[in-house]
């Protein structure tokens, strides 16, 4: 059933916080397709990765100015995606849906990206969840990816996914309207040396992780490369990270 009706929810959550621009235009898509509630963190958590605050007090709050629906936690997307489930929504989701990034989420990024690891974590809980992002660096427009994530929310609620797997979404943002979408697979960051080193203004020296342009490996049927040739990336991934291929190699080795 993919008729909006009093039974059908949505979780949505982010990295980007609870005032994110993509998180509302994700609202407003999914709106039309069923009721979304939306716990986001209260402020942005971006490479947070899967964090979970363990031990630490977390709160909730409506934001009553966003809608009646809009909730803010003081901790990560995974906190979110949890304190959503089992305490804030008065059953469990049927989809979550977490984005639209600001900025894209491509190849080794989703290791640390907070966008993706809310759809990780609703995966672990056993509900069909994606991540979206738009990749742009700014004019973000946001409106070509809340589309596209309401027609994949559509198709996710009437077909699911498969056991244990998670979308990870990726929508260029070129101007032009995408071209399709296709089905990926996780490309390669070149990251080059991604800490810069600088001197502050006594001359000691202080670090910063990130700035740098990386590049990426040109392989065929991979996220990146879909972006490119300007189409919409959907790579299918699993909770199970274990390297079946490898398992002869090591067990011939002593260890």
């Amino acid at each position: 059933m993919t008729r909006k009706g009093a039974g059908l929810k949505i979780l949505i959550s982010n990295d980007d916080g609870i005032y994110s621009e993509g998180l509302r235009a994700l609202n407003e898509a999914l709106e039309r397709i069923a009721e979304v509630w939306t716990v986001a963190p209260d402020r942005e958590q971006s490479a947070v990765s899967h964090a979970l605050s363990m031990g630490r007090t977390l709160r909730w709050k409506k934001v009553k100015e966003l809608g009646p629906r809009f909730f803010a936690v003081n901790g990560t997307p995974t906190d979110c995606i949890l304190l959503g489930v089992s305490k804030i929504l008065p059953e469990r989701p049927g989809l979550i849906v977490s984005g639209i990034n600001k900025g894209e989420n491509l190849g080794d990024d989703i290791t640390y990206s907070g966008t993706v690891s809310a759809a990780i974590e609703g995966t672990i809980l056993g509900i069909p969840s994606f991540a979206i992002s738009l990749v742009a660096r700014n004019d973000f427009d946001f409106t070509p990816a809340a589309h596209f994530a309401a027609r994949l929310a559509k198709n996710i609620l009437r077909h699911g996914l498969p056991r244990n797997t998670f979308l990870n979404v990726n929508v260029p943002a070129t101007g032009k309207k995408p071209r399709a979408y296709k089905i990926t697979r996780m490309g390669k960051r070149i990251y080059g040396d991604p800490v810069q080193e600088k001197l502050d203004r006594w001359g000691k020296k202080y670090y910063l992780i990130g700035g740098n342009d990386p590049g990426y490996a040109d392989t065929e049927d991979s996220d990146f490369k879909a972006i490119a040739n300007n189409f919409i990336s959907i790579t299918p991934l699993h909770l199970d990270w274990t390297n079946y291929a490898s398992f002869e190699t090591l067990a011939k080795r002593k260890i």
